[in-house]
This record gives C-alpha cells, sequence and structure tokens, in this order.
C-alpha cells in the first residue's frame, strides 16, 4: 500500500461566490469543472496536480493560524507577489524569513482560513 500524493485541499466557506472571487482574482487560482453535488461549491487548480475545494454554507467559526490549520502555496517570485497582495488590498501578515532561508507571507481569505505563500529555502 502506498500514497500517491496530496489530492485536494477543502475549505468550508460561508459565501462561495465571494470566496471564489477571492481564490480568483488574489490568490490568481485557476478554476475547474466541479461535479453536481446537491450543494454549492467550487473548485481550483492547485498547481499540477492537487485541487482546492470551497464548500458552501458553513455556518461554524473559521479557526486558522499560521502555526495552526493553514496550507501553503509554494510561489516562484515573493516580491511580485507581495506587490499583488497590495494592489488587491488583501488581508496578510508581513513577510517573513524561517530559520531556514525560505519567506512566508499568510494571506487570509475572506472566511478567516490563512493561506500561505513560501519560497524554497536557499540552494534547495
Amino acid at each position: 500500500m502506498k500514497h500517491f500524493e496530496l489530492n485536494h485541499v477543502a475549505l468550508h466557506v460561508k459565501d462561495v461566490e465571494q470566496s471564489a472571487e477571492f481564490y480568483r482574482r488574489v490568490l490568481l487560482l485557476e478554476p475547474m469543472p466541479r461535479p453536481a453535488f446537491p450543494f454549492p461549491g467550487a473548485w481550483f487548480h492547485l498547481g499540477e496536480f492537487q485541487e482546492l475545494h470551497l464548500i458552501g454554507e458553513r455556518t461554524e467559526p473559521v479557526q486558522s493560524h499560521n502555526r495552526g490549520n493553514h496550507y501553503a502555496l509554494r510561489v516562484d517570485d515573493m516580491d511580485a507577489w507581495e506587490a499583488h497582495l497590495k494592489k488587491e488590498g488583501a488581508k496578510y501578515l508581513p513577510r517573513r524569513t524561517r530559520p531556514d532561508g525560505a519567506m512566508q507571507i499568510f494571506v487570509k481569505d475572506p472566511d478567516g482560513h490563512l493561506v500561505e505563500l513560501c519560497t524554497m529555502p536557499p540552494g534547495s
């Protein structure tokens, strides 16, 4: 038995349209087809093989923190991403450098879920 890869991340959101707009406009994710589930949602590509599944009708509070529940997307150019986030008026924590030299920015979506944008450590 073996695992192949992380297939998808699912987030419970209050307003699917508002969240989908955030993931398209702010995080520049590409929408993808979604099966006709009997509840609202939206799906996006996360890189080449993984997916983000937004599931609507959230009524419970979101518990997300940079040292707790979050997921990370490896990005190419942290300066360009930070400029884009500023231009879009996104809520995010200031850029920081991990002890291994990788850079991180934590972006907050409309529901309060944190998404980490990160680079690889130098020399990786």
